[in-house]
Formats: structure tokens, sequence, C-alpha cells
């Protein structure tokens, strides 16, 4: 039996502004226990909640640890890249190379997250076409 990753928390030196940055891309709503800790909590419990906590520095290095977001079902890289962008998000390389599916953007306060080019129902379509395989 293995245990639940209830909570990501993200240090930000503005986490009211940053957590409704993020409200806003994934359509979560936001709340806040106080100024200096803001959660965007899921639409279900048990669901992953993103935490924003107060800082005094800077980001200064790359993430070692990133998020993945997939376009939801009805939906492509494409658009969603063109509302991220609006949004604030900035493209930024980390090495990733020419070939890759995903695109690597930052955040406004420059944490790296990666959008990926497959939907929902595309990775469970190829994961069904992977099964009827033989061998």
């Amino acid at each position: 039996m293995g245990i639940i990753l209830s909570q990501v928390v993200v240090d930000s030196r503005a986490p009211a502004s940053l957590a409704a940055w993020w409200g806003e891309v994934l359509g979560r709503e936001v709340e806040a226990d106080g100024e200096d800790e803001i959660w965007i909590v899921g639409e279900n419990p048990g669901d992953l909640e993103l935490g924003f906590i107060r800082v005094p520095e800077d980001k200064t290095v790359k993430n070692r640890l990133h998020l993945d977001l997939r376009p939801q079902d009805g939906s492509d890289q494409a658009t969603e890249l063109e509302r991220l962008i609006a949004l604030g998000a900035r493209r930024v390389d980390v090495g990733q190379g020419p070939d890759v599916t995903w695109v690597v953007l930052a955040d406004p306060e420059g944490n790296e997250f990666c959008l990926l080019r497959s939907t929902p129902a595309e990775v469970a379509a190829d994961m069904a076409a992977a099964e009827s395989l033989p061998g």
C-alpha cells in the first residue's frame, strides 16, 4: 500500500498573486490562510492541492521539481500554449532540445513547468492500442 500525495507547496515572494495566476491556469478556486499561505484546492476531497508560501528570496536556479500540465479533452497544446502565454507564462530553455513534444514555460515568478502535447483521451487511446498489440 502506498501513501497519498496530498499537496505540492511552492515557495513564493508574492503568494497571493502567484496563487491567483495558477488558479486561473488550472480553473480552480483559491483559498487564503492569511497573506503568507495561499491554497489552490481541488474540486473533490482528496484532490491534489497547490500551496504557495511566502519566502524572502527570489527563485535563482532551475527547479528540482516541476509540474506537467496536459490539455483537457476538447483542447490542444497550441490552444493552451496561447492561453498560458496570454496569462503571463513565458517560454524558457532548460536544455530540452528541439525534438521534444512538450513546451517548457515559466510562471510569473520563474518556476518552470511543462505543457504536454497529448490530452487525456489521446493518452488513453495510445495505452489501449499498446495493450492490444501481441506479445
